[in-house]
C-alpha cells in the first residue's frame, strides 16, 4: 500500500459550556485588533527605523523559478527584518515538505487523491476494497449487518497483505456466488458494475473471443509464445546449419557472407507461398561504409503499422452488470451499515471510517454507523448542467440548509432545491455558501464541530440528493461555495477522529496543543504528512464528486497560531513571526491553495481570518498564502456595536469608513457583510431583531420606531456593499430583516424547532418585509446594471461626523449618505469631479422601500454648479432627510 505525508498545524473548536452555543464566536474571547498592520512606513513612522533594512538581492534560482519567498514585502515596501527571515524559513520548509511528499507520491495532484483508494472502492473483479489509516492498531477488520458485525470475517492482519509501512490497512470485501455459479474462469474477468446496465456485455464466450483473436489477430508464426531463451538462438542456429550442423569449432566451416546466404535460401524458398516469404529485400549498392537500404511491400508495410495489441478482444471478456447480478451477490450491498474494528495496546475498539462518505452520526441515540453508498447505475445521479463562469464580483448568498424551511423540523436538499434555489437567484445573488454540510453529531453546533469530513449530513438527505442541489444551482447560474472547517475537530471519539487508532496522536496534537482552550475541540497536527493527506484529499473530493466551485476556510485564526487567536493584537509585524504562530499549519495553506488552484482553475477560496495575517491574498510564490479573497470581520462587529452601544446621534462617522475601508491595499480582495450566520446562529441577535424587537407593524404607536428600522437596515447594507471590495455576503433571511434569530434544539429550549426555522411567509404579503426584500433585491440589481463592485476603489471625499454625512464617487455613482437622526437638509453640498446633470437610481427613503417618500420626482434630476467642494472642482445640491442615501448616476457630461 502507498500512503501519503505532509506538514502539521493546529487551529479552533468550539466551546461545550451552554451559556455559549458556539464558542467559536464567542465575544468574550474575541480578538481584539485595535490597529491593522501598515504595509507602507509613510503611514506608520514611528516604526520606521525599526523596519528598514537594507534589500537582499535575489538569487538566480529563485528569479528564474519567478519564486521570492517575500515578494510581497518588497511590493509594498514594507523592512521587517524578522518577518522577512521567518518568511524565507517558512519558504524553505515548504521545500523540504514537498520533498519528503515526493518521495511517497509522484505528484501533488495524486498527494491530493487520497480518496480514489482510501475508503471503500468497488473493484472490476468482482470485488470491494477497503483502506484506512491507523498507525496504532494492531489488527484491522470490517463488522456490519453485512456480516453479523463480525470482527473476524473481513479483516486485515500486518504483515499479511494488511498493513503497509505506513499504517495503512487493505481489506478485499469478495462478491459472493450465486446458488449454482461457478468462478470466473479468467484472473482478470471484469465487470462494468457501475456503468450502464447491460454495457461491455456481448454475450460471447471466453472460447469464441480467443479463437477470433487466433484468427483475426495473429500472423502467421506469431501465435507461437518462446519458452526459454535459447529457443530463437537455436531455430536460427538450425536454419543456417540444418538439423546436423556442426557442434563444435572444428566442425564449423567458413560462414558464408549475408548476402550469399540470404540469396540462397530465397532460391530454396522461390516456391512457397507469398505469406511464408519476407515481405521485403536488403539491397547492397556494394560501397564501403553504405547504408543498406530495405525495399518492402506498401500493402504489408500499412498492415503492419495499423496493427494495435489485441485490447478489444480482452475488453470482450468484460461483462456488463446485469451479468453480474446474475452470477454474484455484493459481498457488502448498497446501505449496509458498517464501521472499522481495531485491536489496539489499549485494547478492541470500533470506529466510523474515517473516509466514509455516508455516515449516520447519530441513529435514534444509538452508535453512529457508516453507510456504504453504492447505488446502482440507474439510481446514481447524472450531472446535467455545467458550472458558471466565476464572475469577477461575488454576491454570495449564505444558507443553512436544515433552517431553510418554514416548518419546525430539520429541511431536506430537496426541500432547499424547491424552495430557496429559486428565491436566490430570482433576488439577484450569483453564489450560494453552504454552512453546515459536512456530517456533524450536534445540529446545534450549526455544523462546526465537524466529525466525518468526506460526509454530507444524513439530516438533509444523501449524496445523490446533494449532487442534483448543487447541480441545480449550477443550472441558475449560482456559484456553490461550502464553508469548511480543517482548522479544528470534534472531539467526538465514536463517529469522529479522535483516539480514532486508540492513540491520541493519530489525527490530533497531544496534550494541550491537541486541544483547543475554549471550544472543547481537538486540532490536526499539520506537519504529519498523513494528516495533510486526508485533509488535502479533502478539497480535491469536494471539488470532484461534488463539483463544489469554492472555500470558505473558516476559523484560520485558530490554527494559525498556539493560542488559537486568543490573544490582542498591536499590529506590529512581530506578532505574525513570534513564537506563537505554527509554521505548519500557515505551510498546509499554502499547499491547499497551490493545490486547489493547480487543480481547478476556476476554483474560489476565501480567508475568514480575524487577524488578518499578512499576505492572505498574495500568490504564493511571492510569499503570500495564495487566498482568492479575505473576510472583513471587523465589519459586522463595528454595526452590532453602534446598534447595541451607541446612541444614533452618537455615530462616528470616521469610524464607519475606517473600518469598512481598513485595508485599502488589498480591496479589491476582500469579501464584506453587514451581517451573516454569527447574528443569527451564534447565540446573539439579528440586526431586525434589535432594530424591530417585538414592534407590530400595524400598531400605530410603533411607526417611528419601524421607520428607525427600516432606515437603518437599508442604509448600513447599501453602504457596506457599495464601499468594499469585489464581493459582499448576505445570510438568508437577513435580506428581508427576518425578525427573529435561529435557535436550533437543544436542552435548553427543551429541544424545540419552533425557532429553527426561516419565516417565508413574510415576504408573502407586502409590508415591511417584503419592502426590505424589494430593496435588497434592486441593491443586487444595481451591481448588475453598473458593475459596482467591480469598480476601482471608492474615492471618499465627503465624511463629516458633525453632520452625520458620506459621500463618495465610485465610477460614474455618486453614493450620498445621511445617518443623523433628526436633522434633514434640503440643499446639501457635495462635491463631484464630473460636471454634468445626476440622477437618483436608488433612494432608500422610496415608499416601495418603507421610506417616507420625502424627495419628489422632480428632485431626482440634479445639475452641477461648478464650485470647489470636498476638494472638487463642481458640486451638487441635494435633499438630504434624515437617515435617508441615494445613489445618483452621471447621466450626461457638460464640456466648459
Amino acid at each position: 500500500m502507498t500512503s501519503l505525508s505532509l506538514p502539521k498545524t493546529p487551529f479552533s473548536p468550539p466551546p461545550t459550556d451552554s451559556s455559549s452555543h458556539f464558542p467559536f464566536h464567542s465575544r468574550t474571547h474575541r480578538v481584539n485588533f485595535p490597529k491593522k498592520w501598515r504595509c507602507s512606513a509613510s503611514e506608520q513612522p514611528q516604526q520606521q527605523q525599526q523596519y528598514h533594512h537594507p534589500k537582499k538581492k535575489k538569487s538566480q534560482t529563485e528569479v528564474e523559478k519567478g519564486i521570492d519567498p517575500v515578494g510581497f514585502l518588497t511590493k509594498l515596501g514594507v523592512s521587517h527584518k524578522p518577518f522577512a527571515q521567518f518568511l524565507r524559513e517558512r519558504y524553505k520548509s515548504l521545500k523540504d515538505l514537498k520533498d519528503e511528499i515526493f518521495t511517497r507520491h509522484l505528484n501533488l495532484r495524486e498527494m491530493a487523491a487520497g480518496y480514489e483508494i482510501l475508503g471503500m472502492h468497488r473493484n472490476v473483479q468482482h470485488r470491494v476494497d477497503f483502506m484506512d489509516w491507523a498507525p496504532g492498531a494492531r489488527y484491522c477488520a470490517l463488522v456490519g449487518d453485512f456480516n453479523g458485525w463480525s470482527p473476524s470475517e473481513n479483516c486485515a492482519r500486518e504483515g499479511h497483505f494488511g498493513r503497509d509501512d505506513y499504517g495503512y490497512w487493505f481489506i478485499i470485501i469478495e462478491d459472493k456466488l450465486r446458488e449454482g455459479e461457478k468462478p470466473d474462469e479468467l484472473y482478470f474477468q471484469q465487470y462494468n458494475y457501475v456503468d450502464d446496465y447491460d454495457k461491455g456485455d456481448s454475450g460471447v464466450t471466453i472460447e469464441e473471443i480467443f479463437k477470433r483473436a487466433n484468427d483475426e489477430y495473429w500472423e502467421p508464426g506469431e501465435d507461437r509464445f518462446i519458452k526459454s531463451r535459447y529457443e530463437a538462438a537455436a531455430k536460427l542456429y538450425e536454419q543456417i546449419f540444418g538439423p546436423n550442423g556442426p557442434q563444435t569449432e572444428e566442425e564449423l566451416e567458413e560462414i558464408p557472407d549475408a548476402e550469399t546466404r540470404y540469396k540462397k535460401w530465397k532460391e530454396q524458398h522461390k516456391d512457397d507461398p507469398p505469406s511464408n516469404l519476407p515481405p521485403f529485400d536488403v539491397i547492397d549498392n556494394g560501397k564501403e561504409y553504405d547504408i543498406y537500404n530495405i525495399v518492402d511491400d506498401p500493402v504489408w508495410r500499412e498492415k503492419f503499422r495499423a496493427k494495435k495489441p489485441p485490447l478489444a478482444y480482452w475488453l470482450e471478456t468484460r461483462k456488463g452488470r446485469k451479468a453480474w447480478m446474475k452470477k454474484y451477490t455484493p459481498g457488502i450491498p448498497h446501505g449496509s451499515k458498517y464501521r472499522v474494528y481495531f485491536n489496539t495496546p489499549s485494547g478492541p475498539l470500533e470506529r466510523v471510517p474515517a473516509w466514509a462518505t455516508y455516515v449516520l452520526p447519530d441513529v435514534d441515540g444509538k452508535q453512529a454507523f457508516a453507510v456504504h453508498w453504492e447505488p446502482p447505475p440507474e439510481l446514481a445521479y447524472k450531472w446535467k448542467n455545467m458550472p458558471p463562469k466565476v464572475p469577477k464580483s461575488l454576491r454570495i448568498y449564505e444558507c443553512h440548509v436544515g433552517i431553510s424551511g418554514s416548518e419546525p423540523k430539520i429541511s431536506s436538499f430537496n426541500d432547499f432545491i424547491e424552495k430557496v434555489l429559486p428565491h436566490v437567484k430570482e433576488a439577484g445573488y450569483n453564489a450560494i455558501q453552504l454552512i453546515g454540510v459536512v456530517e456533524h453529531k450536534d445540529y446545534f453546533t450549526a455544523g462546526y464541530r465537524v466529525t466525518n469530513l468526506y460526509a454530507i449530513s444524513s439530516r438533509y438527505g444523501t449524496p445523490e440528493e446533494f449532487k442534483r442541489l448543487v447541480d441545480e444551482a449550477h443550472g441558475l447560474g449560482l456559484l456553490v461555495f461550502l464553508d469548511i472547517v480543517h482548522s479544528y475537530s470534534a472531539a467526538d471519539e465514536m463517529v469522529g477522529l479522535s483516539l480514532f487508532d486508540g492513540s491520541n496522536d493519530c489525527y490530533f496534537h497531544t496534550g494541550k496543543r491537541g486541544h483547543h482552550k475554549h471550544w472543547g475541540t481537538r486540532m490536526f497536527k499539520y506537519g504529519d504528512p498523513d494528516v495533510l493527506h486526508y485533509l488535502l484529499s479533502n478539497l480535491n473530493w469536494w471539488v470532484v464528486e461534488y463539483q463544489i466551485d469554492g472555500f470558505q476556510f473558516h476559523s484560520l485564526s485558530s490554527m494559525m497560531y498556539t493560542h488559537n487567536g486568543f490573544a490582542s493584537f498591536t499590529g506590529d509585524l512581530e506578532e505574525y513571526c513570534n513564537q506563537y504562530v505554527d509554521k505548519d499549519a500557515v505551510i498546509y495553506l499554502i499547499l491547499a491553495n497551490e493545490i486547489l488552484h493547480a487543480l481547478h482553475p476556476n476554483i474560489v477560496t476565501i480567508a475568514e481570518d480575524a487577524t488578518f495575517y499578512p499576505g492572505l491574498c498574495e500568490p504564493t510564490s511571492q510569499g503570500g498564502l495564495g487566498f482568492d479573497y479575505y473576510v472583513n470581520l471587523s465589519v459586522t462587529d463595528m454595526w452590532l456595536w453602534f446598534l447595541e452601544n451607541v446612541p444614533d446621534h452618537e455615530w462616528s462617522m470616521s469610524k464607519i469608513v475606517s473600518t469598512l475601508m481598513s485595508n485599502r491595499e488589498y480591496a479589491d480582495k476582500m469579501l464584506i457583510y453587514a451581517e451573516n450566520h454569527n447574528q443569527s446562529i451564534s447565540g446573539g441577535r439579528s440586526f431586525a431583531e434589535i432594530l424591530f424587537g417585538e414592534v407590530k407593524e400595524l400598531s400605530p404607536s410603533s411607526k417611528e420606531l419601524l421607520l428607525r428600522g427600516c432606515s437603518l437596515h437599508k442604509m448600513i447594507r447599501l453602504i457596506t456593499f457599495s464601499i468594499g471590495g469585489r464581493a459582499y455576503l448576505n445570510f438568508m433571511g437577513n435580506e428581508f430583516g427576518h425578525p427573529k434569530s435561529v435557535e436550533f434544539p437543544m436542552p435548553s429550549n427543551n429541544f424545540s424547532f419552533s425557532l429553527a426555522n426561516r419565516q417565508w411567509d413574510l415576504l408573502a404579503n407586502e409590508g415591511v418585509h417584503y419592502n426590505l426584500y424589494s430593496f435588497d433585491k434592486d441593491m443586487m440589481k444595481l451591481d448588475e446594471d453598473e458593475t459596482v463592485l467591480l469598480r476601482g476603489l471608492p474615492n471618499i471625499h465627503h465624511v463629516n461626523d458633525t453632520t452625520m454625512v458620506i459621500s463618495y464617487i465610485r465610477g460614474p455613482l455618486l453614493f450620498i449618505f445621511n445617518f443623523h437622526p433628526t436633522n434633514s437638509y434640503e440643499r446639501y453640498s457635495v462635491g463631484v469631479e464630473e460636471a454634468g446633470e445626476y440622477r437618483v437610481i436608488l433612494n432608500t427613503d422610496e415608499i416601495q422601500y418603507s421610506g417616507q417618500g420625502l424627495v419628489k420626482d422632480d428632485q431626482y434630476h440634479q445639475k452641477t454648479i461648478s464650485r470647489r467642494v470636498d476638494g472638487l472642482r463642481n458640486c451638487l445640491e441635494v435633499p438630504l432627510p434624515c437617515r435617508t442615501a441615494q445613489v445618483y448616476k452621471l447621466t450626461r457630461i457638460l464640456r466648459i
